[in-house]
């Protein structure tokens, strides 16, 4: 947008602090080669624009806002006189996209010393070109610290989840390993003692009805009940007085086993008209060795199954094996983030998941979105720590309007009214020294707003703490795939 082009009265620019320690032929230059303009209440340039154009306010009032998502919020509003905005990376060059970082309107009539870009950029490393090397030593500086920074922060936290993967998947593995031990021993006493009733003076048919009976035991175990421990317990007193009166050796000690695979007393009875009484106690033991083995083999199965979940979580979490940017099922990478860090939450914090399946699916980068999952997960359980250690953290997936809505809710103190509005600048962190570096909500900010076109918001009291990441629905129709950030 053009306004109207006033004189330029260099006693006028000299007044403001940007300008006041310029000679008389240096104002005398700005403002031959620049000029004076008057904008009426409106936009002056929009954010995304080419930046071709250095402005500094005269007189009047200028609002400065920021794109998140669809709107814009404003990031400041002053009528300070002086006041710069614009195309200030001229002298960088091309090193640097040239485009404006924000948009400006004024919201009364302003005046606007105006200076073309290429114009700013020559008399900067005309006049001050010590400033200009300094000043770009400092933008390129900051940058290449930033990206360094913000590889550690994502190694912090590979480093983090790799001992919760470990830790988790020690767990299972522990588990498989043993029970494979007790199988391998408790079917060598199953061998045994099938050779002893083999070799005994039993009929035929008896060991027939045994080996029958021994195949329905292990559907049963199969099918097996979950009891309550009231129920299992007096299910064991039954089972124990049943086995003490048939003469069964040491029967409290296979009762749990029994009760644990679901058999009861009607099991029992069958046994016992199935088999004759000299070789009941000889079937009981060998059943009990197939039932031991049945429930280890349900437990091996557990356990490999669950360090499956954990590989699978992990290929889910690091989406090594998929496209960049693609349709994604936020549920899945919600799920798998969770899993992965487990170990962090722990059993003292009650993680709750309020899901609308309904959702689509929506185009993301979910290697990312895993990084922005992880950073709010982690600053929640933080935060519930700080407030003992117990809490609850509430992952709900709704829609908002054209958006979805990811929202994680701790019950932790809080983000204090005074810092909440700098939570999301680089290096800023209330973590003790060494526990943060303050990078991890800048960098979720950028995945969401700059990568995903969306918006990430907090809103915070003392025991109920919300982040809300909003994402698009759709891709924009000029939202090409980038490399990931």
């Amino acid at each position: 947008m053009s306004g109207q082009v006033m004189p330029c009265s260099p006693r006028e620019i000299g007044s403001l602090f940007l300008f006041e320690k310029l000679s008389s032929d240096q104002l005398g230059r700005l403002c031959s080669e620049g000029r004076v303009e008057l904008f009426e209440a409106g936009p002056v340039y929009t954010e995304g624009e080419a930046a071709t154009c250095f402005y500094v306010m005269i007189e009047g009032t200028v609002v400065l806002s920021r794109r998140v998502g669809t709107d814009d919020v404003e990031v400041s509003r002053t009528s300070q006189r002086g006041v710069y905005a614009g195309a200030m990376q001229a002298y960088i060059g091309d090193r640097v996209p040239q485009v404006y970082n924000n948009s400006m309107r004024v919201t009364e009539p302003t005046r606007f010393f105006v200076l073309p870009a290429d114009t700013f950029a020559s008399i900067m490393q005309e006049w001050f070109p010590m400033a200009v090397h300094l000043l770009e030593g400092l933008f390129f500086g900051s940058k290449s610290l930033q990206r360094a920074i913000g590889q550690r922060e994502r190694l912090l936290a590979l480093g983090s989840l790799s001992a919760g993967l470990t830790h988790e998947l020690n767990n299972p593995a522990a588990a498989a390993v043993r029970a494979t031990a007790t199988l391998r021993e408790r079917v060598a006493k199953m061998r045994h003692k099938l050779s002893v009733i083999s070799a005994g003076p039993y009929p035929r048919e008896a060991l027939a009805s045994l080996i029958e009976i021994q195949e329905r035991t292990a559907e049963r175990v199969a099918k097996a009940p979950t009891l309550s421990p009231l129920e299992a317990a007096d299910r064991e007193d039954a089972v124990t007085d049943w086995l003490d009166d048939h003469g069964i050796a040491e029967g409290w000690r296979l009762a749990p086993t029994f009760v644990q695979a679901g058999l009861d007393l009607d099991w029992l009875d069958q046994i016992a008209a199935a088999v004759d009484e000299e070789i009941l106690p000889g079937a009981i033991g060998w059943l009990n060795y197939t039932v031991e083995t049945e429930l280890l083999m349900d437990e091996i199965e557990d356990s490999t199954t669950r360090i499956s979940r954990l590989v699978d979580a992990a290929k889910q979490y690091s989406q090594l094996d998929r496209a960049p940017y693609q349709n994604a099922d936020v549920h899945e990478l919600l799920d798998s983030t969770l899993l992965m860090l487990s170990g962090k939450t722990g059993s003292r914090i009650k993680v709750v998941k309020e899901y609308d399946r309904t959702l689509p699916k929506i185009p993301a980068y979910p290697a990312e979105l895993n990084q922005v999952w992880t950073n709010l997960i982690d600053n929640a359980v933080c935060a519930i720590n700080e407030a003992g250690g117990e809490g609850t953290l509430t992952v709900r997936t709704a829609q908002a309007g054209e958006r979805l809505l990811v929202e994680f809710r701790d019950t932790g103190p809080g983000v204090p009214k005074e810092i909440r509005s700098r939570i999301f600048d680089p290096f800023f962190t209330t973590k003790p020294v060494g526990q943060g570096t303050g990078l991890g909500l800048d960098i979720s900010w950028r995945i969401v707003v700059n990568k995903h076109h969306g918006s990430l918001q907090v809103e915070s009291e003392p025991g109920d703490t919300r982040f809300q990441v909003l994402l698009p629905l759709t891709a924009a129709e000029n939202d090409a795939p980038e490399e990931p950030a």
